[in-house]
């Protein structure tokens, strides 16, 4: 369990280059620090546990239910605070990706970060394509059209133009 919790952490620490513009928070990466630091617990527990079952300790194995409990007691709050506070992390995360949105240039490090993110996760905008039509690059360019990596991979002329939704 603890090897499979380091892989999750390195793999959102990893990740977390691709998006880093999305996630300007300092904090961003606080969770898949707390993943890798629970994966080290969860060894040292583990290494407890194994160690006082060999010997038939019972002080040990009492200290190992106490650890467990209180792992699942921690486990219990964080699920209960990821729910509570789910909405301000979806409207933080919003009005981050909008600002982003707001500095597409077609050419600037964000607008490279923009056409990977929409290619990757196949969307188009923070909700929909109408996103792009606030922004300040759809009123500089005047051709009523959205970026190349808002059109659907199978779609195989698309331009972007927004009288064409069925391709984006």
């Amino acid at each position: 369990a603890a090897a499979g919790l380091s892989y999750v952490g390195a793999y959102v620490i990893n990740t977390y280059k691709s998006y880093d513009n999305f996630l300007q928070d300092k904090y961003a990466l606080l969770p898949a620090v707390i993943i890798i630091c629970v994966a080290v617990v969860m060894f040292i527990i583990g290494l407890i546990g194994c160690c006082a079952t060999f010997r038939e300790s019972r002080v040990g194995l009492g200290l190992f239910l106490a650890i467990i409990l209180v792992i699942f007691i921690a486990e219990v709050s964080a699920f209960v605070l990821g729910f509570v506070y789910r909405e301000k992390v979806k409207t933080d995360v919003q009005g981050t990706m909008r600002s982003v949105f707001e500095k597409y240039d077609g050419k600037n490090a964000e607008s490279t970060v923009v056409d990977y993110l929409q290619e990757q996760l196949h969307c188009c905008g923070v909700k929909n394509y109408s996103d792009w039509t606030t922004t300040q690059w759809f009123n500089s360019t005047g051709n009523n059209s959205v970026p190349q990596s808002c059109c659907q991979q199978e779609a195989k002329n698309c331009t972007g133009l927004l009288d064409q939704p069925q391709e984006l």
